[in-house]
This record gives structure tokens, sequence and C-alpha cells, in this order.
């Protein structure tokens, strides 16, 4: 076991209780993406408490602390902030209740559906570690809040804004995610580990009408409706069997009353892949179908699919990744380490490794209660009866899921820092 006993930050009973508090914290009072504004200060207080030199408003709300520790590496530890237009539903004392404004300018209930309040938690803790083990390890280290990874934009935007010109290019970088997995486990896996993603939105156009004669409209409804599901022949039809491809319509929107036909139809369709030209190829097939599916309605205009937001694939770097899987087995054990499978989920985290042109590994990290966990998996019930990532009952157990998180990024940090 690799020793951090020394550092008083990782233990269980010293840091638990004010770590679950700030999670708690977090988790009541969630925010969406470019609004992570209470989230970047509570960040970046815990930052400069633990001895970070503290830069706020990066890409927008992001936050960058810096702990200098003597020559060395530099290693970059990201968390994402950001929440979810969701109503949560976990029934937890500290379940939120918050509301935000979306993009669309739509006041939406707001979660942390997807556990970037853990994350937040995760890297507050490893900023404690770290500066309470000093004496182990040498180089510097960049904390980095990022906001807006649901949107895609988050990465991108620190980098546009100077990260790496301000506050020097990493050696290395580390992400991590919390997942609906036995709390206190961790999943990692080298080269590809996330699918890349393409979300595209579509409006068709008909010509709308009273209920009572159709015959004189083009009814978008319908024309939508018939899309939806050739769509859904894509994957089935178009995508060979060795390969794989997700293809999801999340909303149709359409008409105000019952006995009015409207004019147009909109659709939010969301493309996940892991192979750039079964990409390709499922992007042409839905700009192909939506197409043919207005000229088939006889609309005389053209619909307009709009590009709003691509992730590229998550690829680890194969080295890098394998020399954090040895750490995290010697100190966790090898029965609390596993191997990650491929997953259908996305990430902005990969732009900052390739920006910087840096090696970078990202795992998983288990949130689930390990007793659930295996009763439905003897019964044979996982998907149906665990809460997985945006769902409105996801919320992952305090514990052990915030020690484990802290004690990846720290064995995964000092790893390197104390390599050279």
């Amino acid at each position: 076991m690799t020793d951090l006993g020394e550092s008083r930050a990782l233990s269980v009973s010293d840091s638990a209780a004010e770590l679950e508090a700030i999670y708690v914290d977090l988790h009541r009072n969630p925010e969406l993406s470019f609004a992570e504004h209470r989230t970047a200060r509570v960040g970046a207080e815990a930052l400069r408490a633990a001895g970070c030199e503290v830069t706020t408003g990066v890409g927008r709300t992001g936050v960058v602390g810096v702990m200098r520790n003597g020559a060395g590496p530099t290693v970059l530890l990201r968390a994402d902030m950001d929440a979810l237009p969701v109503h949560e539903q976990t029934g937890l004392e500290y379940a939120s209740t918050a509301t935000g404004t979306d993009p669309g300018g739509n006041e939406v209930p707001v979660a942390h559906a997807c556990g970037h309040d853990m994350h937040v938690t995760w890297l507050i803790g490893a900023a404690r570690a770290l500066a309470a083990s000093r004496g182990r390890w040498r180089g510097t280290v960049q904390f980095v809040l990022q906001p807006a990874e649901e949107l895609g934009d988050g990465a991108a935007g620190m980098i546009a804004d100077g990260l790496f010109e301000r506050f020097g290019t990493p050696d290395v970088a580390f992400g991590q995610h919390v997942g609906p997995m036995p709390a206190g486990e961790v999943f990692t896996r080298s080269g590809l580990i996330m699918s890349a993603s393409d979300t595209l939105r579509v409006r068709m156009f008909g010509h709308g009408g009273h209920g009572s004669r159709p015959e004189t409209t083009v009814d978008p409804v319908v024309m939508a409706s018939s899309t939806v599901l050739r769509l859904q022949t894509i994957v089935s039809r178009e995508v060979a069997a060795t390969d794989s491809a997700v293809l999801t319509v999340g909303s149709l929107h359409a008409g105000t009353k019952s006995n009015i036909i409207p004019a147009e139809a909109e659709l939010s369709i969301d493309v996940r892949s892991f192979d750039e030209t079964v990409r390709r190829r499922v992007l042409d097939a839905v700009h192909r179908i939506v197409h043919a599916e207005a000229t088939a309605a006889g609309a005389d205009r053209k619909p307009e699919i709009t590009a709003e937001g691509t992730f590229p694939a998550t690829v680890n770097d194969e080295s890098t990744t394998e020399a954090a899987t040895a750490r995290f087995r010697e100190h966790f054990g090898a029965q609390r380490v596993f191997a990650a499978p491929l997953v259908t989920g996305s990430e902005d985290f990969g732009v900052f490794a390739s920006a910087a042109g840096i090696p970078s590994a990202y795992w998983f990290v288990g949130g689930t209660d390990a007793d659930r966990f295996a009763a439905s998996a003897e019964a044979g019930t996982l998907d149906s009866d665990l809460p997985s990532n945006h769902s409105p009952l996801f919320a992952p157990v305090p514990h052990p899921t915030i020690d484990t998180g802290v004690a990846t990024l720290v064995v995964a940090a000092t790893g390197v820092l104390t390599s050279h």
C-alpha cells in the first residue's frame, strides 16, 4: 500500500465531516452552466485556504488554483462544476430545490444530477491533502474548477482565456467522474474510454391551419413524427453490427392547441459514437433523412439543422493510465480497482490535453451504496434499480465516495510529483 498516512487530510476521521459538509452545501445549491458563481466562490475560497494562488473568472466562471512546491513537474487536476436542468427526486434531506434560467431564458429546476458537486468536493479534498503532505512531493499542481462541462464549452473557454499562457503548460492532466458503480471502487481504461457526442437542433417547417381542415396544411407534427421513427433506423440499418453508435431524439416540440395545426416543429437530437467514420456516417444520415421527410411531406421550406455542441471522444494516454492504475492498485488493493467498460457518455476533459499537447488519464469512481449495488446485481436488475447520471434520482452516497475520490487524485498526482 502507498504510504499516505503522513497526510492528515487523507485521514477519514480528520477530514470526512468537513468535506461532507462541503458536498452537502454544493448539492443543495446547484448552478447551471456558466452560472456557477456561488460554486466557484466556494471552490476558490477552499483552494485559497489550502495555500493555492487562486484566480477566478477564467473562461467566464472558471477557477484556477496553483500550488507550488519547489522544482518539478506540473500536474493539472480538473473538476467540473455545473449542474443540470433537472427536478431532483431523491428525497434526500439536502435535495436541491433551486431553479435557474436556461440558455433559452426559461426558468427551470436545477440539480446536481451528474455528480459535479462530488467532483468539486474531491478537488478541494485533494488540495488539502497535498498541502498537508508537501514534504512528500515536489513540483506544481494546477487545480482547475471548470464551468459548463454539460454544454461542452467549458474547457475550450478556459483555454481560449489563456489557461496555459497564464498559468503554465502542465506535464500531465488527470480527471475523474462519479458513476453508478459500487462506492469505494475505481475503474480505469487505457485508450478510448468515452464516446464523441454531437447535439443537433432541427426545425421542420410546414403550413399551419385549422385542425378540421388538414388538407389545407402541411402538418409539421406528422412530418417530425415520421422523422423521429425513421431516424431510429440509422443505427439498426446503417451502422455495422461490429460498430457502435447511439441516436436519441431527446425533445420534440410543436403546436399550442389540439385544433391548431402548427407551422413548424423542433427536434433535439443527440448522437454518440466511438469511431470518426461511424460518426460521419450517422450525421450524414440524419441530414439525409430530415430533408427527405420534409420533401415527402410536401414542405415548401427546407429544414434547418444546427449543430449546437460537439464533444470529442475521450482517449486516455496508455502509459499514463497504466501507471495511475498501478498506483491505485497499490493504494486501494487490486480488489477495488477494475477495468472500465467503454462509456457512451461524453466529456470535454480531453480538450485540455489536446490543446496542451500532453498525456492525460480519466477514470471513474463508484458512488452507489455497495450493498444496494450487490443486491441489484444478484437480482439482475442493475439497469432498472439503480439511478444513473442525469437521472432525477441520482445522488452518490457521501462515504466512501468522497474519501475514494480524494485519494485517487492524490495518488495519481503524487505518483508523478515524486517520480522525478
